[in-house]
């Protein structure tokens, strides 16, 4: 199928989990793509060359690459910052469009959390975190649409295989997370619909226990409960309505249980992780 000549070229910048899982839905439209990698010959060997993209953000002689009037999401952390004021102060101006893939980790200070409020898109950040930092001063100067995403999940990146290795621990600790799938629609959305400048969360809605998925995990597939530990953090209710009511986003996988079921059922080939980020 031919490329639609009149579409900016998206850039995914990144072809870690998620940026994967990018491309590929992304690969269902008629736009050029590009997807990068530092090592893309190694890395991205099984794409098409035409689809290869040499980027690195700490050498300015690989930023070239990205062509004129992309649109470009960016999956790792932007950091450190001089390399990120660099970067748009020469890259900057001939991007069409960038959306950053954020983390909901800019919120762990927040004052909502330990009054177990919701934290919402207005929720004071943590600048001390260097991506954070990255992230607002790309929002500020380029206009960068940030995705502060929580633990995100999926084939490959199964909760129920962390909780099976003693990854983390049974406590009551709120955790909020999102399909990968549904992290890929948002940025696909968050191109095509999102404001210069804004921030979203990015969520699947329904924050929840560590000890309720367990409690459940246990009955369902009979995993064996962790060790308890009562000294964690309380963890935080990431609210989802600006996602929903300014970009329209419907989740697709609402039902945690009902996505982990599936997963169980796929072979696991990707390596696991317990990284509730990107």
């Amino acid at each position: 199928m031919a490329a639609q000549t009149d579409a900016p070229t998206l850039v995914i910048l990144g072809t870690g989990y998620t940026g994967r899982v990018i491309y590929r839905l992304a690969a269902a439209s008629r736009r050029t793509i590009r997807l990068s990698s530092r090592t893309p010959e190694r890395s991205l060997a099984d794409v098409p060359a035409s689809v290869q993209l040499g980027f690195n953000l700490t050498d300015p002689t690989t930023w070239a690459t990205i062509p004129d009037q992309a649109e470009v999401i960016v999956t790792f952390p932007v950091q450190p910052i001089e390399q990120v004021e660099a970067f748009a102060k020469q890259v900057g101006p001939r991007i069409r469009r960038l959306v950053i893939l954020g983390s909901a980790s800019a919120y762990d200070r927040a004052p909502e959390i330990m009054r177990g409020e919701w934290v919402t898109e207005q929720s004071p950040l943590d600048l001390s975190i260097p991506r954070v930092e990255g992230e607002e001063y790309l929002r500020r100067q380029l206009g960068a649409i940030v995705l502060r995403v929580t633990g995100i999940y999926g084939p490959g990146r199964n909760p129920l295989n962390w909780i099976r290795r003693g990854r983390v621990p049974y406590s009551s600790r709120i955790v909020n997370l999102v399909h990968v799938d549904d992290l890929a629609s948002a940025c696909l959305l968050a191109i095509d619909r999102g404001l210069p400048g804004e921030a979203y969360n990015v969520s699947d809605g329904t924050p929840r226990r560590w000890s309720d998925i367990m409690d459940v995990a246990a009955k369902r597939w009979q995993i064996p409960l962790p060790s308890p530990r009562s000294d964690v953090t309380p963890g935080k209710r990431v609210q989802t309505d600006k996602l929903r009511s300014r970009l329209g986003y419907v989740v697709q996988h609402p039902d945690l249980f009902d996505a982990l079921e599936a997963i169980e059922g796929r072979s696991e080939t990707i390596p696991q992780s317990v990284d509730l980020s990107i």
